[in-house]
């Protein structure tokens, strides 16, 4: 007979017919006896803001469900008082025109920490000095584009001038930089945020991230134009005689280290995958071996929220397409059982964060004029009503 419910067979059971391929009658389940969740029609004339298209997703299937779940966990992320939010970014999501949105949840106080790739900060920093990306003329071929100094980054380019320019601030920067300072990206980086915050007008990731406090991290410093911009004004410097300045990657790891550690509740929000999002993920692991091997007297935290945004199939075996529950073996997450919160969309980034982001926001700002209808009592569940973020120990 085969098994129902939480029945599992045991292991040497007699072999019956059915065994060998045969079929046989079976004993059919009420599904709301056992307590299955219904879906519901994806009803558009009563989805009347973002928020509540999202919501209504939810309950629908496939991808639709992943996109409004995420954004439920986001939402709790955002509106848990002593939940502190690393976001990670990767892939070319400045050049694509998400700049403003990273942007947003920095001023708003739901992103605590951000760990990027240094391409991803440079082109940012292209739109914080007032120029532009543009379409591709298809009409021109890549050797074209190479001549004119058009850099191409699938459908959109990257003019070679707007790199320039991005170097005039960073050379600007280093140049004002103390020689007896070792450097490290989050401190270059919150140098470049006040340069920014002093000169520029237009609003950016950098200059959000010092205005608020936000430390921005890339562990990959040397694999991006500001890792080539600090690599050449040592070579400018070596010319004038004057002395080079000093790099230390590790000084990265051990404040991002000795700021989580600071944290009750830890949340990431990933953009995509690679280096940023190991990197971030693998303070768990950190502190763990910092405790087993070292014998340091240190708490073993890990992430209790997990969001991710990343088309990366999982079968590939990279780590972009790693899922939550496969990060629970390696200590990185608190698994569901004990009150852990994932959400993960397999989406282009520059579809879902946007549709994500706004639900939550426009979700917080209902909440904060009073106005938040949730559409079902249980969705309350767990989350606490929006109130600004007390400020957190970042130092």
């Amino acid at each position: 007979m085969k098994q129902h419910g939480n029945h599992k067979p045991q292991r040497g059971a007699k072999r019956t017919s059915h065994d060998a391929g045969e079929g046989f009658e079976r004993k059919l389940h009420d599904p709301v006896a056992d307590h299955l969740i219904p879906l519901e029609p994806l009803d558009l004339g009563q989805s009347r803001s973002i928020s509540e298209l999202v919501r209504a997703m939810s309950r629908t299937a496939f991808t639709g469900r992943q996109l409004g779940e995420a954004a439920d966990v986001l939402e709790a992320m955002a509106r848990d008082q002593e939940c502190f939010v690393v976001m990670t970014l990767s892939g070319a999501m400045t050049v694509a025109k998400q700049g403003l949105i990273v942007t947003e949840l920095i001023d708003r106080g739901v992103v605590n920490a951000i760990v990027s790739t240094g391409a991803l900060m440079a082109h940012g920093l292209v739109e914080a000095t007032g120029r532009a990306h543009f379409r591709v003329n298809p009409d021109f071929k890549d050797e074209e584009l190479y001549q004119a100094g058009y850099n191409r980054v699938y459908d959109t380019i990257e003019p070679e001038q707007n790199l320039d320019d991005v170097e005039r601030v960073v050379f600007q920067v280093l140049e004002e930089w103390n020689d007896d300072e070792t450097c490290c990206s989050w401190k270059l980086n919150r140098a470049i945020g006040r340069h920014l915050a002093e000169t520029a007008k237009e609003r950016g990731i950098l200059k959000s991230a010092y205005k608020k406090g936000v430390p921005v991290f890339v562990p990959a410093f040397t694999d991006s134009e500001l890792g080539l911009d600090f690599a050449l004004s040592n070579r400018m410097r070596d010319r004038r005689g004057k002395p080079r300045l000093s790099y230390d990657p590790f000084l990265d790891l051990e404040h991002f280290a000795e700021t989580l550690l600071k944290q009750k509740r830890l949340g990431i929000f990933t953009i995509g995958g690679g280096v940023p999002r190991n990197w971030a993920q693998q303070f768990g692991p950190f502190v763990e071996l910092r405790h087993r091997r070292g014998g340091e007297q240190i708490p073993l935290k890990r992430y209790h929220y997990g969001v991710r945004i990343c088309p990366e199939p999982v079968h590939w075996g990279g780590l972009s397409g790693s899922p939550y529950s496969e990060a629970v073996s390696w200590g990185k997450f608190v698994p569901p059982e004990e009150g852990g919160r994932f959400g993960e969309v397999f989406v282009d980034a520059t579809v879902g964060l946007p549709i994500i982001v706004a639900a939550v926001l426009e979700r917080l700002d209902q909440d904060a004029a009073g106005n938040l209808k949730m559409s079902r009592p249980e969705a309350t569940v767990g989350i606490r009503p929006t109130k600004a973020k007390k400020p957190l120990n970042r130092r």
